[in-house]
């Protein structure tokens, strides 16, 4: 008889867990929230959504190519229905700068870092569709998880088998054998978990940044501009970052990150006005949402509480629940800069397969799927959280009046800034390489261990600047000062401390 698993949550994380296990000949019911699709049309969609249990679903998304692999090797008609509506692929070669793309010489490994890039309505709604014409899956919309069916055992290891929710306001109890919680970064069940002493390890800490999002549709008979221009259509002012989220059916967006210090900025940064000016005042984003070009078609959309967090279900090699997996935001979270939350839940999912199929046991398991989450998860949750601890030091020095950097820490910057990041403006080799960990084809850190590589590296930044001339990209915006001046946030600023004095 073929095992019954219930799905919490019909986001990315739920629906990439019932596109891998449905293969597999399980019974798969997704428990989903919020209400059912009401529209095929990307744009009315994008409008209309009512997606209270994804609070980001209007963010910025980029979806690395991890989980455009693991699409087409998984389920390659997916990557078809995606293309009919208007998402796009971005191959290797759109992430040369221009003088890398005269040399260029395609290599095999090339497709392997292509992207997908659309609205996250567009690719969720596709998927969904997708995910509903598979035989043994059904998606029941409106249904709330209210609680787990849980157990301690004798061991002190909580047994789950099923779920209690409501459904147009009759409380219903389904049981299964196993219960997959994709419900998010606020879902509740795992802390239901915690609270009745599932011994459940968690660590966690801030970004240190917040995101601002508008996004832009382009005028009729335009086309986007050259993405390996000079500047590019991102950069890092350290007090600023921003970048270019390139979308589905004419869409983009403009994403702008501004550390959690930065006060003044991201008090008036959710007024349209002043993050459309913010756009035009740096030349790399000025190109797309300049009035010929392109018009907003959104609000200003915030984002906070971007917080790194790791959550072990397995501690001392004993696990803290059996017939319970939990996966995606739910399990881990990563600063979101570099669009990792999506292709996560792919991997976890296409591991839960793996480890299901290998093991009837389910204390091995969950030992196992733990294993497996550390091997393919833990070396990009740690990068990100040492860039992050690293960003918010930069940032607070950057508002610190007369701070100067020491000695080992220019060396660092200086090996970042003027080795690294030229050595991958400068050799489609290094970069080729480096983007394979980027993109979670690899070990985050992998590319540079390799000691051609790291030659590579220390090549480009013994040459120095002026022969590396060439290769650094324009300065992407102006200083902080400058941008405050040319808003007038000083001067605004000094009125609100006056009125909030009198």
């Amino acid at each position: 008889m073929a095992e019954k698993v219930i799905v919490i949550g019909a986001g990315i994380g739920g629906l990439c867990t019932a596109l891998m296990l449905a293969p597999s000949g399980r019974d798969i019911l997704l428990l989903e929230r919020d209400g059912p699709l009401e529209t095929a049309d990307p744009d009315v969609l994008f409008r209309s959504w009512r997606r209270l249990g994804v609070a980001h679903v209007r963010q910025s998304h980029a979806f690395l190519a991890r989980l455009r692999t693991i699409m087409k090797a998984e389920h390659p008609a997916l990557l078809d229905h995606l293309m009919a509506m208007g998402v796009r692929e971005l191959p290797f070669e759109m992430m040369l700068t221009q003088a890398q793309q005269q040399a260029y010489r395609p290599a095999p490994e090339d497709e392997e870092l292509t992207i997908i890039t659309s609205r996250r309505t567009t690719l969720e709604m596709t998927m969904r569709r997708y995910v509903a014409t598979l035989p043994n899956v059904e998606l029941r919309c409106g249904f709330k998880v209210r609680r787990l069916i849980t157990r301690m055992g004798d061991d002190s290891v909580v047994d789950v088998s099923g779920v209690e929710g409501v459904v147009d306001g009759q409380t219903v109890t389904l049981t299964a054998d196993m219960v997959v919680d994709a419900s998010g970064k606020g879902g509740a069940t795992i802390r239901q978990l915690m609270n009745e002493g599932a011994r459940i390890h968690e660590e966690s800490e801030s970004a240190g940044i917040l995101y601002f999002t508008r996004h832009y549709r382009l005028l009729p008979g335009q086309v986007e501009p050259d993405r390996s221009a000079n500047p590019p259509p991102s950069g890092d002012l350290g007090y600023i970052k921003f970048g270019v989220f390139p979308a589905d059916n004419g869409n983009f967006s403009i994403t702008v990150a501004l550390p959690e210090v930065e006060l003044e900025l991201r008090h008036a940064i959710t007024d349209p006005d002043i993050f459309h000016a913010i756009t035009l005042m740096l030349p790399g984003l000025h190109p797309w949402t300049n009035a010929e070009r392109s018009e907003p078609t959104s609000k200003v959309i915030g984002m906070g509480d971007l917080k790194s967090r790791w959550r072990d279900m397995v501690v001392d090699g004993k696990p803290a629940t059996r017939g319970y997996f939990a996966l995606g935001d739910t399990l881990v979270r990563t600063n979101p800069l570099y669009g990792r939350g999506c292709s996560f839940a792919a991997v976890s999912a296409q591991l839960l397969r793996q480890v299901l199929d290998s093991s009837n046991d389910p204390t091995q398991r969950a030992i196992a799927f733990q294993e497996g989450l550390k091997a393919e998860l833990l070396p990009y949750y740690i990068a990100q959280r040492r860039d992050d601890r690293s960003a918010i030091k930069r940032a607070r020095h950057a508002l610190t009046p007369g701070y100067r950097a020491g000695l080992k820490a220019r060396l660092v910057q200086s090996f970042v800034e003027d080795g690294i990041r030229i050595a991958l403006r400068s050799d489609v080799r290094l970069l080729r390489a480096a983007m394979r960990g980027f993109h979670m084809l690899e070990h985050p850190d992998a590319w540079l261990r390799r000691p051609r590589n790291l030659a590579g590296v220390l090549y480009y930044w013994a040459r120095g600047k002026r022969l590396n001339a060439a290769a650094y990209p324009p300065t992407p915006g102006p200083q902080r000062d400058v941008m405050m001046q040319q808003l007038d946030l000083d001067h605004r600023a000094d009125m609100e401390r006056l009125a909030m004095a009198a």
